[in-house]
């Protein structure tokens, strides 16, 4: 698919906000409701917008920590990381999980109370899943929005 000028600026104006209903994206790029309805849809289809996520504010939802792990599996093998992936999605704190080439395997982010909650979050839950061997932490000092 190709995407011309009109489709980058659609693009655009959702990337900033993904919740913009396409009368309000129409306004933005100088399109009718409808036929900013159609591209939308249209980019929909071909795959090029295959969401629109929620993002939230997790300082108000009183998560005042955000730590980023590089997971290290002790073994390996679809066995082996298989397991480790339905535990890790399963624990509630843990926001993102992606597999990666490098020093770790995998890199996780977590969010918690405090440090404490995270150290508890650690110990009991992410450092006893099945095939966990050497982790990293990085405390999440700040963010561009």
């Amino acid at each position: 698919m190709t995407l011309d000028d009109t489709d980058q600026a659609i693009l655009d104006v959702l990337r900033a906000d993904g919740g913009l209903n396409a009368k309000q994206v129409g306004e933005a790029v100088g399109l009718s409701q409808p036929a900013a309805y159609r591209r939308i849809r249209r980019l929909e289809e071909a795959g090029v917008i295959t969401g629109r996520a929620l993002r939230l504010d997790a300082a108000k939802l009183g998560f005042g920590v955000t730590v980023f792990l590089g997971i290290k599996l002790a073994a390996r093998g679809r066995g082996a990381m298989g397991d480790f992936e339905r535990a890790i999605v399963a624990i509630p704190e843990v926001q993102l999980v992606q597999q990666v080439i490098g020093v770790y395997d995998y890199r996780v982010r977590v969010v918690a109370r405090d440090l404490a909650d995270f150290e508890r979050i650690l110990r009991r839950r992410i450092m006893t899943l099945p095939g966990v061997g050497d982790v990293e932490s990085n405390v999440l000092l700040s963010e561009e929005k």
